[in-house]
């Protein structure tokens, strides 16, 4: 997950804050976050390849990019599950089928 955020992001973790269970990917005032979950929680999940989606999950991160094609197929090559989806965004599973959007920027 560490090494999929940070090529997926283009970012390097926050070398001050990140421990073992922690790793922080700053940008501005937005903080993102990848943390260890307890064994409790972490035992009733099943990790398979490809990756099933999660879509029980209350939340999703949605990211602006300039190109969804070329976005998508970038985060492919890293070993994304990409879904697109008829209104132009693309749903990204990553290495633990956790979900995020991408769209164009609206800005």
């Amino acid at each position: 997950m560490a090494a999929f955020y940070e090529d997926a992001l283009n970012a390097k973790p926050n070398a001050t804050t990140t421990t073992d269970a922690w790793m922080e990917f700053s940008f501005g005032t937005i903080k993102f976050v990848l943390h260890a979950i307890s064994a409790q929680y972490a035992n009733e999940i099943e990790i398979s390849s490809p990756p099933q989606a999660r879509e029980d999950s209350p939340t999703k991160l949605l990211f602006e990019v300039a190109d969804v094609d070329l976005e998508s197929k970038r985060l492919e090559s890293l070993g994304a599950v990409v879904l697109r989806r008829p209104w132009g965004t693309c749903d990204v599973l990553d290495p633990e089928g956790n979900i995020f959007q991408i769209q164009v920027s609206t800005s």
